[in-house]
């Protein structure tokens, strides 16, 4: 018998707040969908979860080890990881498309990565990014 028994109605199932973004996934199979339109659905669903998105939470945050980590994930070991910290990463389909960017998201969580400093760190980190770019003379910033 596994030692790893979850009750599924303690976790937060993630699928709950992506309902849209699997639909975008959907129709991407059969049509293009614009890829910034399924990047602002994430955001919003990480939004909606976390209260952050992935560009609120610099990469440098993260040791070599959990980059490791992240990086060696499978659907299998971050249904288990997810599970573990309290989120579902399934839907009525199977595993959610976005799954990795979830599993970062709730690494950052756990690690208490997740700021209004580190946001603004973040924010700062963009902006300069953006600014070195040739012809950029400003950034906007909706804040």
């Amino acid at each position: 018998m596994s030692s790893i028994a979850f009750d599924p109605l303690a976790l937060t199932r993630i699928a709950d707040f992506a309902r849209t973004l699997s639909r975008l996934h959907r129709t991407a199979r059969r049509r293009p969908v614009d890829d910034d339109q399924i990047d602002r659905e994430f955001n919003a669903v990480c939004l909606s979860i976390w209260g952050y998105t992935t560009d609120d939470i610099s990469d440098d945050l993260f040791s070599a080890t959990e980059h490791t980590f992240l990086d060696g994930l499978d659907e299998a070991r971050a249904r288990i990881f997810a599970a573990e910290q309290g989120y579902d990463l399934v839907d009525d389909d199977g595993m959610l498309t976005d799954w990795w960017g979830f599993c970062w998201m709730i690494l950052a969580e756990k690690r208490g990565l997740l700021t209004p400093e580190n946001r603004a760190a973040a924010r700062v980190a963009i902006e300069e990014k953006y600014l070195t770019a040739p012809n950029v003379i400003g950034v906007i910033v909706g804040r």
